[in-house]
């Protein structure tokens, strides 16, 4: 949120109003990705019942560092998709019945996911709607599959979301898609490099 000390400053715009921005922006214009050498991101399917998007990458680290990579997302979610701004909010309870949470300010609070299986090593899925589809009559399903490649793991996350949207869905699973696009690149590189940050930041 813009601090109120910063006069004049521009207004803070919500995770949910910046998602909706996205998806208007994607559609108008057909904004590309940027994704490391070897990655795959797509909307694989979309309709009037929901989507389905599958990002796909190698990561030069074993599964036992990527899995425990996944399971800290305050280390590799991106703050500026977080209703507190800041991704130190985020915590993950990798078991079932598991939350994946926020804190908020003031008392507050957000649940984002809730888990639903965990194969240590191997895979974690989750249940609900991320973003601006918390507000939807939508469910969701997340599942991160490690599979050991070589001397690396081959990371792949789907999402799948059924229910009912008045404008659709073609839109907002393009916006959703680049998001979790970048959210796997960070994952990706702090598997890898120990931070999902670039120098500088």
């Amino acid at each position: 949120m813009t601090d109120a000390r910063q006069a004049g400053s521009a207004r803070a715009v919500h995770p949910a109003e910046r998602l909706a921005r996205a998806a208007a922006l994607i559609c108008a214009a057909g904004t590309a990705q940027v994704l490391p050498l070897g990655a795959a991101a797509e909307v694989t399917d979309v309709g009037g019942g929901g989507f389905e998007i599958v990002e796909q990458v190698h990561v030069a680290a074993a599964p036992a560092a990527v899995y425990a990579a996944v399971i800290a997302p305050a280390r590799w979610w991106d703050s500026q998709h977080t209703f507190s701004g800041s991704a130190a909010n985020l915590t993950l309870s990798a078991k079932a019945g598991g939350c994946w949470c926020e804190t908020l300010a003031n008392g507050g609070s957000a649940l984002h996911l809730t888990v639903v299986q965990v194969v240590p090593g191997k895979s974690l899925r989750l249940r609900g709607a991320l973003g601006p589809l918390q507000g939807m009559a939508v469910e969701g399903a997340m599942t991160f599959s490690l599979q050991s490649a070589g001397s690396g793991t081959d990371l792949k996350l789907s999402y799948v979301v059924g229910g009912y949207a008045k404008d659709g869905f073609e839109g907002i699973s393009k916006a959703v898609d680049r998001v979790l696009s970048e959210q796997v690149a960070r994952l990706q590189k702090l598997a890898e490099t120990g931070t999902a940050d670039s120098p500088g930041h």
